[in-house]
């Protein structure tokens, strides 16, 4: 009994002590009614238990182990005002620490959550040296500062530091013109421009400073668009994905889509049309224009700020599904990127200025009427004087219209920055083989009087594509004379005895045996690489066999060859270590946009209707990066329809020139008529090309005068080098191959010498 008691006594003794602590801390107690009248009647039991205890022993019970928190009576212990007003006071004067090692920043001087007070600022500082300001506010007097609203004043637009120090003049001024373009600021109500820089110019470093720019900031401080799509061809999407990472390294995450299922696609396209905020995780969507019409459904449900449609040329024509996809695309920003925006005819240009801008051309009837049907007449040599002086009236109308939304600076700015170019036109004669092939064709074939009948049948097209192949190796219609096809019965008896096809044999075809020459002394006398470049796979195929019989180690691209793949023997072909001596590339499957400096050499094998895809080609090898001279061969068989395309690309040239460069002075040298005569052969002449131009500075076929003062790639051809022997040649290369095949060549450089960048 008695350890009972006490083990009770010292229980109450516990609940005593705490509840004169809390009484202490707190300063009173909060109880409901039941639990104060529970407490009140344990406590006086508790009481009349100790006033009988230290009558029995006379003294209290203290605990052996601890001493009381608190003195202990029975009167609850509260603090006066002025100690409670002081322990506040010293809680509030210690500010709000973040638990962050290191941290440092304005604890205590501003609260969490709040607007910063005081005016608004540009994202980057627009006074810093080299800063490029592309907006720049209107001075307000102190009166109008006072009246205006501090959260409405605009800012300063300023390119970001990490880009405006790489730019070069020409790109700075590039970077201004679109901001002004799409920001609605050279045309109002207006926002597309189109970028026809001509080939290495970088093109693609100013749309990347664009969308970076818009995506960050704007005269009302704050992002001018969420989000940016780039569409491209699709062998260019990887490389616009490796561009952005180069060029702005981790600051944003672009989505690259170049593969995957229908309904993987489809996925992503509605995560990234789903995106909303000022910091879109991934701002940029990178798409080939096929993936592009196939998922249009999934991205035309939302909008787009801006939208980037790198080699634009694509959409030349506004009948075609890509065309339609990306006009349905909800975004008022459009930016096109082609260096070559006339390939075809001048409605095809329309076209492209509709895409960007609406309406500023009026309707295609409209544009027909106004603007092509004279330009044209004007241009053509057998226009009447009146017809020439209405042609250039409406020609520079187009003109001032077109310049507000067109910027084009010519590949001659390059010359501040890369080495020399030359660039060769070399016209080959064709071997007895295929002269015997080529007319026998051209009496059984016979498609000339649907063409001067205005009839260009399939036949007709068949029978162009025979003799293109004819004249890069007779291999290439072998079969054709095997199965007796039309244009070629009989033609098999014409082969050397035991021919076959599983060798190259270059002795039967002039270009080929030039080409042979080319290689061989390339390799021997100098560590360059060469670029291969036909429009024929069958052709590359030839290549393959005959750097196979000559040991040369080489690489091929063409359309078979999958995106990924491409960019690593790219990369790889380009390095300096790498053993490969060619590379074939096949100007059908991905000539465009390829970075090809890793050679200062390149053969365009055959040429193509379209003056694009070979000026697309030729400018792999001279661009940003390059080191070493270049040298540029386009090969033609003399006399024969490769001269006839050539110079039907002359013609497509002047157009573009006298449209797009504005250059008043382009010599008319060719009758539409003439174009009409594609399936002759001229078996006497040097170059029909050079009889065409009625050279005046060339007695009996020899330049005795020199071109004009000035005069360099981009001039016309008629101010070009010319030689009818090997004496006024500059490329040793060529005179070594000279008496292989050659009759006659054009050459010119780009510029006199190399110069230092400033």
């Amino acid at each position: 009994m008695a350890v009972c008691a006490q083990s009770c006594s010292a229980a109450w003794a516990m609940v005593c002590v705490l509840w004169c602590l809390l009484g202490v801390t707190a300063g009173h107690l909060l109880l409901s009614p039941a639990a104060s009248e529970l407490f009140g009647s344990v406590f006086q039991s508790r009481k009349r238990q100790k006033a009988a205890g230290e009558a029995e022993s006379g003294d209290c019970y203290r605990s052996p182990f601890r001493k009381p928190l608190a003195q202990l009576t029975n009167r609850p212990h509260c603090l006066d005002s002025s100690q409670h007003e002081a322990f506040i006071r010293s809680i509030l004067s210690k500010p709000f620490k973040v638990p962050i090692p290191n941290y440092k920043g304005p604890l205590g001087l501003r609260s969490l959550g709040v607007k910063r007070a005081g005016l608004r600022g540009p994202l980057h500082d627009p006074f810093e040296e080299g800063a490029l300001v592309l907006y720049e506010p209107p001075v307000l007097s102190a009166h109008d500062q006072l009246k205006i609203d501090k959260d409405k004043i605009p800012v300063h637009v300023v390119v970001d530091p990490v880009l405006s120090h790489v730019l070069r003049p020409h790109q700075r001024e590039g970077v201004k013109f679109l901001w002004d373009c799409v920001t609605s600021r050279r045309i109002p109500g207006s926002h597309g421009c189109i970028m026809a820089d001509e080939m290495g110019l970088g093109k693609t470093l100013q749309c990347i400073t664009l969308m970076w720019t818009l995506l960050r900031q704007s005269p009302d401080c704050k992002p001018e668009i969420e989000k940016a799509v780039v569409v491209s061809p699709s062998s260019l999407v990887r490389n616009w994905y490796n561009e952005v990472e180069k060029w702005l390294g981790g600051r944003i995450q672009p989505l690259a889509i170049d593969g995957g299922s229908k309904e993987e696609i489809d996925r992503k396209l509605a995560g990234f049309m789903n995106q909303r905020g000022l910091r879109v995780p991934s701002p940029i969507l990178i798409i080939s224009y096929e993936t592009f019409r196939l998922h249009a459904e999934v991205l035309q449900k939302g909008s787009v700020g801006l939208v980037i449609c790198d080699e634009g040329h694509r959409l030349k024509n506004s009948e075609n599904q890509t065309y339609q996809a990306l006009n349905s695309l909800n975004t008022p920003r459009r930016v096109l990127i082609s260096g070559t925006p006339i390939q075809n005819d001048l409605l095809e240009y329309f076209s492209l200025v509709h895409f960007v801008n609406s309406g500023i051309l009026g309707t295609a009837q409209e544009f027909k009427r106004h603007f092509e049907m004279p330009i044209l007449k004007g241009r053509d040599a057998d226009a009447s004087e009146a017809e020439r002086h209405k042609g250039e009236e409406r020609l520079k109308e187009l003109i001032s219209i077109v310049n507000r939304c067109l910027i084009r600076r010519t590949s001659d700015i390059l010359s501040k920055y890369l080495p020399v170019k030359i660039e060769q036109v070399v016209c080959c004669r064709l071997t007895p083989l295929q002269t015997e092939l080529y007319k026998n064709f051209l009496k059984q074939a016979k498609p000339v009087e649907e063409l001067k009948e205005g009839k260009i049948s399939v036949s007709s097209l068949s029978s162009i594509t025979s003799l293109k192949k004819l004249c890069n190796h007779p291999a290439l219609i072998y079969d054709k004379c095997v199965e007796e096809e039309e244009g070629f019965m009989g033609a098999l008896g014409l082969f050397p005895s035991g021919y076959s096809t599983k060798s190259v044999e270059p002795q039967l075809s002039g270009k080929m045996l030039v080409l042979d020459y080319i290689l061989a002394v390339t390799k021997s006398t100098s560590n360059d690489k060469v670029v291969l470049v036909s429009n024929y796979t069958q052709t590359l195929d030839l290549f393959e066999k005959l750097c196979r019989n000559r040991r040369y180690l080489y690489v091929r691209l063409d359309g078979t060859m999958s995106i990924k793949k491409r960019a690593k023997i790219v990369e790889r072909f380009n390095s300096p270590s790498s053993p490969e001596f060619i590379f074939m590339l096949s100007s059908k499957a991905g000539g465009c946009g390829l970075n090809l400096i890793g050679a200062n050499r390149l053969v365009m094998f055959d040429p193509d209707w379209n003056p694009a895809n070979d000026e697309q080609a030729m400018a792999r090898v001279w661009r940003d990066g390059q080191k070493k001279m270049c040298y540029i061969y386009r090969l033609l068989s003399t006399g024969t329809i490769e001269e006839k395309i050539f110079q039907r690309q002359t013609h497509k040239k002047a157009l573009s020139s006298c449209v797009v460069d504005e250059e008043q002075d382009v010599e008319r040298h060719f009758s539409l008529g003439e174009l009409k005569e594609l399936f002759t052969l001229n078996e006497t002449t040097t170059s029909d090309t050079h009889d065409k131009i009625k050279c005046r500075r060339c007695v009996n076929g020899h330049q005795v005068r020199p071109p004009p003062a000035g005069s360099d790639c981009t001039s016309d051809l008629s101010q070009w080098q010319h030689c009818a022997d090997k004496r006024g040649l500059q490329d040793s290369v060529l005179k070594a191959a000279w008496d292989a095949a050659v009759t006659f060549t054009f050459h010119q450089h780009s510029h006199e010498e190399q110069r230092g960048i400033p």
